[in-house]
Formats: structure tokens, C-alpha cells, sequence
């Protein structure tokens, strides 16, 4: 009983009959078993041959069904079929399968070829011949025409061209070349473009003594070589007609039969008009990415608007290679020249010695094979190389240098249709030669390195490519584990793909790891992963292919300057980095830091977010940590110290802007490189409310590593949190710098940080709680404490007089006075005027009110836009209500609300636009103050930024609203 795979599959019987093999597919499980008798065949090898890159959800049951049949079949056969992981081996004597004979038998003759002796030659003839019959037509004839198939196919028929070749150049040498020819004409007849094979039948004829018969053939193929390929005769067949022009078999001049035009001078070796298939097999998880796929069509595809060049970059493990291999798949029928791959390893490990060109037997195995040494980047040499050889050029006319392949490449691929698709460029360098010249191809290119040149150089199309939305995060889930299991835990799997980063590589990990163990739950692995001090151990995969490995791939690539600020951003708690602050931890100029931000957002570990501003992944930012805790521990604490060091100076800058007189806290062991200079209030608040969170954290996380510098850096915030209305975060902030405060001792920090709170609660309206707090900011205090006992003066007589102890607020007012008289400072004496002014105006003392107020802003005239100034500013127009005119009134209500609204002071704005509408619908002009109210919400509500704390006041302004406007109803 034997398997014949030399024609149409068979399973013969021990009789001579066969056994019928029912469908294609089971013929194609049989072959592939057959032609690996003896090794395991995996899962997806079979999914490839019998569906190609589009198998069915039930594959896997459909393969298990051709098995089971198939062990039926074999189970009188010396055959035995196996499962093994991870798939199935088929064991049994390979001399029982016509394929693995015949290359037994080639074996064995190509050894006997090679000695001397006639006996020798005549036995190794006897074995070709004898293989030669086990051909029976085309290989593997009756199965799924799919890639691999057409793969398998073609090295069976290479073998048998080689063991013709061998055959009839043994028959050459033993004089008996006549013997040949009849094997060599079939030969031709199927494929007459090998020029070997017709240069072999020339000289078989020529041997016959058939020399006109040898002319016609050599013309025959000249002519179909001209024609389909546009190329003329190599070296083999030029060498076969010298032969026949030499002379008959008597020595006596051969001319070329007539009608034939007469023969051109030899030629140089030409390739063959080869169509290369050598995409990598389609990712069979692929999922989503329409719009960038329809994006690629449009700027590649067959029917493209574009140049036909696109660069796809990205972060790792974004699924670059997927979608260009996807895409690549689906547009390759627009390209009937073939397609093309090269690997190029842009980020892998350098190589330490100089890149020598590969041998031919490696670079064969790669083009085949895909596979590729990890051995540093791909050089553009080698890969011409490999491409030439696709294309059809014989190895002996591949030039020797880069340049010679590069013309070479471009003459080729002129006049195609040829798809290019290389992977993990290293820089446009690198991909430049590797690029077609036809205005037929395309080529889309994809890396993590500085590929802008290309956009620059050569008009490629550039695409950004983010990570997955979460719904097609949650299907590739769902393709990896099944429907069931993610629709039985639908929370956990939405939490897992977010602490994934939405990102393929660290899905299919998560999900791999959860496949390989069924009793595993979803939420439990996202358990794991929420722990940021292990999540990307859990990612690692099995190699250096997971996330942490492709970051570390990355990472190696990087120029010291680069790397070091990756490493040290660790130090930075925010999602989001400026130049500024990466300055402050590299000890740098801007200049450098910008350097390196700039080379760390073109290898996309991170991506400008604003101008100046920078954002990274949950990941990159984990990557970080593990890099920074790989330091000795004075190099960690020097980070964070940096960081903290410029935050306090950079926050007590704006501050200074917006209440001038700010405490210094002595000098800065780091003094920051550079700090942010903004142009007036608003751009102070918009700094430091994008910078809020990081400092809140580093307030937070410092109160019990850094104590000192987590108060002192909380109390440079106070006047940035008022002017920015993040009433909340002040609160939370300062509670922290209280608590770092009595760590290490400091009274008079923890004082401050009482008096603080007790702002931010009157700003949140919990005077009560206000009152509290500043009362033991006053008893923690001494009039000797200077500024923390004169804030807490300020804040307790404000609180004090909102619920109700005018008399009392007076008093601690007029203490508060005399202490600020006395510092010789005019930024806390006009404070203090302000703070007292508003004290007055509750306690219903207007005139008291408005003087205050003046006072207070003629003591800084310089500045017209602080929070002293805007603050005294409201009180005035307030003050003046039911005294003066109504034009003067109208006059101060109007600076004063362009002053807050420039400024960028909201809640100050809000508080003065209900005062406003107070004022106007006193003045019987209520549809006018419901007018200025509905303008104000909409400004506020248009207000993208507007903070969480701005919900009181505008609900106030709301309910405001709508008594007044039913009072006009």
C-alpha cells in the first residue's frame, strides 16, 4: 500500500487498486502528512493548504472530521496517524510515498554521479529514470489551489527539473544524449522558458545528430524569450548553439534552417519573467482598521488616487505589520507581477561587527522561509539580492554591490505591477534602494525609527496608526477566547483591553495566556495587570516578542540623550510631558531636551499631543519605571528631587504673576534649567491647570519621601489654584502638604497649609468648615510667622463675617492691617486691604468697602489684572451700587467683569455677573440682567476646561435665572 502525490493524490492498495479519497480537503490533510512523514505537522499548516489565509470559524472541526476518516483509511496501511501537539504525525516507510522515493532516488543518484567509472554513470542514469517515472503529471493535481499548495508544488517541480537536468547531462557524457531527448522535448512543451532545460536539449539533439532540430529549438526559445519577456538568451543556451554552429557530428559547418532570422551575439545572463509571491501568511486574528485599510487602497491599491507609497508608523505593537499584511493580502490580485517582502529588522539588536552580504543558501532560506537572523538591521544589499532572485535573475548575474543591484532592481520592476511590502524599516536610508520605479507598483513601508525622510524625499502618504477602538479591541478578544467567554464577563474584558493599552500585541498576550488556561478568569487576569508594578512581566509573552520586548528593542536603538530621559520621565506622574519639566530632569538646556523628545516621538514611544507638550501610554510609562528602578537609588532620588525643585520654582513664577509677592523658601538644590515665562494671568492659569495633576501627585507621593519639598511646593500653588477655580484639587493638595508639613516638623508649613484649606473651602462655599480650619491656621501661628499668620488672619475674618460675625471679622481685619503695615511689603498690605474691603462690604459698611478697595489697588498700580486687583475691582462695583449714578455703576461692573473674563479668573467672573444682574434688576432692567445671565452659562458651559468645583456657581447663576425670569412672566 503506498500514498502517490506525484499527480493526482492517491492511496493505493496492496492489489494495485486504490482507496477512494472523498474531497480535495482530506486529499490535502493525506499529502501534507505524506510529505512530512515522520515530523508534526501543525494546526495551521493544514488551515493554510486547504483555505488559504481565510479559514472558517470551524476549521479546527472541519480538520478533526478528515483525521478521523483519514484513520479509518490507513488502519490496514503500514501507515499509523497521530496526534501530537501541536497537530498530528503521520509514521509509516517512506519508500511507501512516491514523492519521498523519488527523492530518496535523486539522492542516491547525484551521489553515484559524482564518482568515476561508466558503472557509476550507468547506475545513476538507472535511478533518474527510474524516479523520473514516479511523475505522473502535475504534483499534488486534485488539491485546494491555495499559496501554500502552489509553494509545495513548486519545489517538487524544481526537484524534478534538477533531476532531468542531471539525467540529461549524465546521457551527455556517456554519448547517449538521444535518450534524453524525448524527456527534455515534454519538459520544454510545459515550461519552455528554462533555459537550461531547452540549452540541454540542443546539445541532446546536436548529440542525436539532429543539428537542424537542435537550431530550430534554440530559435524557438530566442524568439518566446523575446516575446514574453523581453530579454535575450543567457550564457547556457549562447554555449549549446556555439556548440552546434562549431560543426555536425562529422566536424562540417552547421547553418541555421530557413526562414529563421539569424542568431544575435551572445547576451549577457537575463532573468526570467518570474511573478514572486512572498507575502507572510495573513494574521488570522486580524480584526478592524476599515478606515486605515480603505486609507491604504486609496494610496496604494490597483485603482489608487495616490503615488502609490505609504508609510505606516507607529508605537509597538500597534499591529503595523498586521494591517500592511492584511492589506497586502486583499489588494494582491491588483498586482499580477507579484509581490514582494523583506523583514528589515529596523530595531534590531545592532550588530557589533561590520554587515557582510549573506550567502546565498541564507538569504534563499529567508526569501523562503520568511525567517531571518536576528542579527541587527537588514542591509539594503542583501535584500536586493533576494529581490533580484524573486524577480528571476540568475545567481551568477546578481551584481556584487548595492549600487549595481539597485539599477538593476529599478530596470526590473519598471514596467510591472509589482507590490512591495517592507517591514520594520529602520530609516528612510535603508528603504530607499528597496523601493520600485514602475509607475505600475507600490510599496508601503512600515517602522518605529525616523522614516519622515521618506515623507519628505520620496512624497510618501503618511498614517499615524493609533491603537484599536475599544470595540475592536473587545473582537479581537472575542477571536482569541471565543464569544463565550467574553460575553460571560463582558466589565472584566472591557477592563482588560484598557489596561492593555487597547494595543494587538498586549491583547494577544493577555488573551494567549488566558487561552492556555481555561480556569482562568478574565477578571482575574485583569487583576494582575492593574498591578502597575508587575503589568509588564505579565505581558512579556513567551520571547522577546512581547510588549516589554518590543520596547526594550526599541530602547536599544535610542541615543544615550534619548534613552536617559526615557528612563527619567519615570520621575514624572503625568500621562502628558513639556520640554520644560524633561529639561529639569535630564539637568539639560531646552534645546537638548527637546532634542530627545523629538527622537522619542519619532521612534513613537511618544506623540506630541500640543505644541510643546508631549503624551505617552500607560506602557512607555511603565517601561519607564522599570528602567529608572534598574538605577542605584541615588540616581532615583536625584530624579524625583529635579522634578520637584522646578515644579516649586515654575508654580511660585505664576504665582508671582498673579499675587506678586510670593515666599522664595530659600534657594533650590537643583536649580531648573529653564522655567515657563507666560504673558499674563491667563496664560499662567491655562500652565498650570494643565500641569495640575502632576503636581497634586508629586505633592501627594513626596509628602512621605520629600516632606519638606511636598509643603513648601503646595503652598507655591495657593494663588494658581484660586485663579483657576480648581477648588477641589486644592483642597485634596493641601491636605497632602499638611500632612508632609507635620512629617517633618514644620509648624508654620502646617499652618499654611491649614490656612489654605480654609481658602478653598469659602471658595467651595463650606464656611463653617472654613472657619474651622482658619482658626487653627491662626492658633498655629505667631504674628513673628510673618505671611502664614497674616494669610490666616485674612481667611478667618472673610469666613467669620460669611457666617455672620461681622464684629468679630472686623477685629481680626483691622489686626490683620497692622501686621501687613508692618511687613514694609506693599503685596500683603493691598491683600490684606482686599480680604478687609470684603469683610466691610458683608458687614454692610460700603463706604468702608470702597475705600479699602481703592486702596488696595492704588498700592499696585503696576499690575491691573491680578487677583488683588480684579478681586478689589468686584467689591467697588459692588460698593457702589446704591450710591453712585447708575452710568458710574455700569462703568465699574463693566471693567471689572472684562478684567476677570481676560484674565481667566471664572469663578470671579460668575460671582460678578450675579452680582450684576442684582444690580440691573434692582434698576427695573430685569429682561436685561436675565439677557447678561444666559450669556455668561453659555460661556461657562462652552467652556471645554471649565473645573468641576464651577458647578456651584453655576447652578447659583441657573437658579438665579430662573427666579428672574419668572418674575417677568
Amino acid at each position: 500500500m503506498g500514498i502517490r502525490l506525484l499527480g493526482p493524490v492517491e492511496l493505493r492498495t496492496g492489489g494495485g487498486g486504490f482507496t477512494e479519497l472523498q474531497g480535495a480537503q482530506r486529499r490535502a490533510v493525506l499529502a501534507l502528512l505524506a510529505l512530512h512523514l515522520g515530523r508534526v505537522v501543525g494546526v495551521d499548516a493544514f488551515c493554510e493548504l486547504l483555505w488559504g489565509d481565510w479559514p472558517p470559524p470551524s476549521a479546527r472541526a472541519a480538520l478533526q472530521g478528515h483525521v478521523a476518516a483519514l484513520r479509518k483509511l490507513l488502519a490496514e496501511s503500514p501507515f499509523v496517524l497521530h496526534t501530537r501537539a501541536p497537530g498530528y504525525l503521520l509514521t509509516g516507510p517512506a519508500e511507501a510515498v512516491d514523492a519521498l522515493r523519488f527523492e530518496a532516488l535523486a539522492g542516491r543518484a547525484a551521489e553515484l554521479a559524482g564518482a568515476d567509472g561508466g558503472t557509476a554513470v550507468a547506475e545513476a542514469i538507472a535511478l533518474l529514470e527510474q524516479a523520473l517515472r514516479l511523475w505522473r503529471g502535475t504534483a499534488l493535481a486534485d488539491l485546494p489551489d491555495t499559496a501554500l499548495r502552489g509553494t509545495v508544488v513548486d519545489q517538487l517541480e524544481q526537484a524534478q527539473i534538477a533531476a532531468l537536468v542531471t539525467l540529461a547531462g549524465l546521457r551527455l557524457r556517456q554519448g547517449t544524449g538521444a535518450a534524453a531527448v524525448a524527456a527534455l522535448e515534454q519538459s520544454v512543451r510545459t515550461n519552455g522558458l528554462r533555459e537550461e532545460v531547452v540549452a540541454l536539449l540542443v546539445r541532446c539533439l546536436h548529440q542525436a545528430g539532429r543539428a537542424a532540430d537542435a537550431l530550430t529549438a534554440y530559435h524557438q526559445a530566442r524568439v518566446r524569450l523575446d516575446r514574453e519577456l523581453g530579454i535575450r538568451p543567457g550564457p547556457a543556451l549562447q554555449a549549446a548553439l556555439a556548440e552546434v554552429l562549431a560543426g555536425d557530428r562529422d566536424g562540417g559547418a552547421v547553418t541555421a534552417p530557413a526562414g529563421l532570422p539569424p542568431s544575435p551575439p551572445p547576451a549577457p545572463p537575463a532573468p526570467t519573467r518570474s511573478v514572486p509571491r512572498r507575502l507572510p501568511r495573513r494574521p488570522v486574528d486580524f480584526v478592524g482598521r476599515e478606515p486605515e485599510l480603505h486609507w491604504l487602497d486609496r494610496e496604494c491599491g490597483a485603482e489608487r488616487g495616490g503615488d502609490g507609497l505609504a508609510l505606516v508608523v507607529g508605537p509597538a505593537g500597534v499591529g503595523k505589520s498586521a494591517l500592511a499584511v492584511a492589506w497586502a493580502h486583499r489588494a494582491a490580485g491588483g498586482f499580477p507581477d507579484g509581490q514582494l517582502h523583506a523583514d528589515l529588522r529596523g530595531l534590531g539588536p545592532a550588530d557589533p561587527t561590520e554587515a557582510t552580504e549573506a550567502t546565498e543558501a541564507t538569504e534563499a532560506t529567508e526569501a523562503a522561509t520568511g525567517a531571518t537572523e536576528q542579527r541587527g538591521p537588514a542591509d539594503p544589499a542583501e535584500v536586493l539580492g533576494r529581490f533580484l532572485r524573486a524577480l528571476g535573475v540568475q545567481e551568477s548575474a546578481v551584481p556584487a554591490d548595492r549600487a549595481g543591484r539597485a539599477a538593476l532592481y529599478r530596470d526590473l520592476t519598471r514596467d510591472r505591477r509589482l507590490l512591495v511590502l517592507l517591514d520594520d524599516a529602520a530609516d528612510a536610508d535603508q528603504v530607499a534602494d528597496l523601493l520600485p520605479a514602475g509607475p505600475g507598483c507600490a510599496a508601503v513601508v512600515t517602522g518605529r525609527g525616523p522614516l519622515e525622510g521618506l515623507v519628505a524625499a520620496e512624497g510618501a502618504a503618511l498614517l499615524r496608526l493609533a491603537a484599536l477602538p475599544e470595540a475592536d479591541a473587545l473582537r479581537l478578544l472575542d477571536q482569541v477566547l471565543t464569544s463565550e467567554r467574553v460575553q460571560a464577563e463582558p466589565a472584566a474584558a472591557a477592563r482588560l483591553s484598557g489596561l492593555c493599552d487597547h494595543l494587538p500585541l498586549a491583547l494577544r498576550t493577555a488573551s494567549a495566556r488566558l487561552a492556555t488556561r481555561p480556569d482562568w478568569t478574565i477578571a482575574g487576569l485583569a487583576d494582575d495587570l492593574a498591578d502597575e508594578r508587575t503589568r509588564l512581566a505579565v505581558l512579556a509573552g513567551d520571547g522577546p516578542i512581547g510588549a516589554s520586548g518590543e520596547l526594550r528593542r526599541t530602547h536599544g536603538r535610542l541615543t544615550p540623550g534619548a534613552a536617559e530621559l526615557l528612563t527619567v520621565l519615570a520621575a514624572h506622574p503625568s500621562p502628558e510631558v513639556d520640554v520644560l519639566a524633561s529639561a529639569a530632569l535630564l539637568g539639560a538646556d531646552p534645546a537638548a531636551a527637546r532634542h530627545a523628545l523629538g527622537e522619542l516621538t519619532a521612534h513613537h514611544l511618544l506623540a506630541g499631543t500640543s505644541p510643546g507638550r508631549y503624551g505617552r501610554s500607560d506602557l512607555v510609562r511603565l517601561f519607564s519605571a522599570e528602567l529608572l528602578a534598574e538605577r542605584p537609588e541615588p540616581a532615583r532620588r536625584l530624579a524625583a528631587e529635579r522634578l520637584l525643585d522646578y515644579y516649586l520654582e515654575a508654580a511660585r513664577a505664576c504665582a508671582e504673576l498673579l499675587e506678586p509677592g510670593q515666599e522664595t523658601y530659600g534657594d533650590r538644590a537643583y536649580l531648573p534649567p529653564a522655567l515657563p515665562s507666560p504673558a499674563g494671568p491667563r496664560a499662567a492659569i491655562d500652565w498650570f491647570r494643565a500641569e495640575e495633576p502632576a503636581i497634586r501627585t508629586l505633592v501627594t507621593a513626596a509628602a512621605h519621601t520629600d516632606p519638606q519639598r511636598s509643603w513648601q511646593l503646595a503652598a507655591a500653588c495657593e494663588p494658581p489654584y484660586y485663579a483657576s477655580g480648581l477648588f477641589a484639587e486644592w483642597l485634596i493638595c493641601m491636605q497632602a502638604g499638611r500632612e508632609a508639613a507635620e512629617r517633618c516638623g514644620a509648624r508654620v508649613g502646617a499652618s499654611r497649609m491649614d490656612g489654605a484649606q480654609a481658602a478653598a473651602l469659602l471658595c467651595l462655599r463650606r464656611f463653617q468648615e472654613a472657619v474651622d480650619r482658619a482658626r487653627r491656621a491662626v492658633a498655629g501661628t505667631r504674628p513673628a510667622d510673618g505671611p502664614a499668620h497674616l494669610r490666616a488672619l485674612n481667611s478667618l475674618a472673610v469666613a467669620t463675617a460669611l457666617v455672620g460675625g461681622t464684629d468679630e471679622a472686623a477685629r481680626l481685619s483691622a489686626a490683620a492691617i497692622a501686621l501687613a503695615g508692618q511687613t514694609g511689603q506693599p503685596g500683603r498690605l493691598s491683600a490684606t486691604l482686599a480680604h478687609s474691603a470684603q469683610v466691610s462690604l458683608l458687614a454692610g459698611d460700603r463706604e468702608g468697602a470702597l475705600r479699602q478697595a481703592r486702596e488696595a489697588r492704588e498700592l499696585l498700580p503696576g499690575a491691573t489684572v491680578t487677583i488683588c486687583h480684579l478681586w478689589s475691582m468686584l467689591t467697588e462695583a459692588h460698593a457702589l451700587q446704591p450710591v453712585a449714578p447708575e452710568e458710574t455703576c455700569e462703568i465699574a461692573w463693566h471693567r471689572a467683569l472684562a478684567g476677570c473674563e481676560e484674565a481667566g479668573l471664572l469663578h470671579l467672573q460668575a460671582v460678578g455677573e450675579q452680582s450684576r444682574a442684582t444690580f440691573l434688576a434692582s434698576r427695573g432692567r430685569a429682561p436685561e440682567a436675565v439677557g447678561r445671565l444666559r450669556s455668561a452659562l453659555d460661556r461657562f458651559r462652552a467652556n471645554g476646561r471649565l473645573p468641576a468645583s464651577m458647578g456651584v456657581f453655576v447652578t447659583s447663576i441657573e437658579e438665579q435665572l430662573d427666579s428672574l425670569a419668572r418674575r417677568l412672566m
